[in-house]
């Protein structure tokens, strides 16, 4: 079964500063049907201005995902990380048993455009961890990128939960598919452009569920950024 999320249906925060889409209940966005797909519990699409962020402020019990799309993210955390990020980096930070950090736009003239993304782990606790990748496009062109698991495999960052994350862009007559085992379920978000998944055209900001299904394809795109999440059920 598939079932489709379309991108004006999530969540909207507008801080003046800040626009973000809120895929799951977050923060003053609170919707009872949207709270979490097994342990997959945040996709916010951010906007941050140039010069502004967030302020120092903390977590723990997650496993935080930065995904940037467009700009620089800065981030600086109480475990002595600091880094700027770009197109193609991806970020993990397991919060733990406790961890504070900030993110700001890194520059001074243009805005960030990122996705974040929250993992429950599997265990509460534990000391905190930081990690980040570098994906290039064309490490994802065309073709499945593994670029989060809970081993760390193909060069993956490395995820405290049963989880693994593919990124693809895909055009034209472009093709990705990936069979899911019995017990798995997969959510896609499309981070811009248009994809077919399975026999439904998606497009940016728009995501799907598919539950009791073989396989995930994705086709017939056009300019397609694909996240694809492969869950427990």
């Amino acid at each position: 079964m598939l079932t489709v999320r379309k991108s004006h249906e999530r969540g909207t925060a507008n801080l003046g500063w800040l626009h973000s889409q809120h895929t799951f209940s977050f923060g003053h966005y609170h919707d009872p049907f949207h709270i979490h797909i097994g342990p997959l519990r945040v996709i916010n699409e951010d906007r941050v201005s140039a010069g502004r962020g967030f302020e120092p402020h903390s977590h723990k019990n997650m496993e935080i995902l930065s995904y940037v799309l467009d700009g620089a993210l800065e981030h600086k955390d109480s475990m002595g990380n600091g880094s700027v990020l770009r197109y193609g980096d991806v970020q993990r930070m397991s919060a733990g048993a406790g961890v504070t950090h900030s993110e700001f736009n890194h520059s001074a003239y243009e805005p960030v455009h990122f996705l974040q993304i929250w993992i429950i782990p599997a265990q509460d606790g534990g000391e905190p961890g930081y990690e980040e990748r570098h994906f290039d496009a064309a490490s994802k062109k065309g073709r499945l990128r593994l670029i989060a698991s809970n081993d760390g495999r193909e060069g993956s960052v490395s995820l405290r939960q049963n989880v693994s994350i593919y990124a693809t862009i895909l055009d034209g007559g472009e093709r990705a598919e990936l069979g899911l085992q019995v017990g798995r379920q997969a959510y896609i978000h499309v981070a811009r452009g248009r994809v077919k998944v399975n026999d439904c055209q998606l497009s940016a900001g728009d995501a799907a569920r598919l539950t009791d299904e073989s396989a995930v394809s994705l086709s017939e795109a056009s300019g397609a950024e694909v996240l694809l999440f492969d869950l427990p059920a």
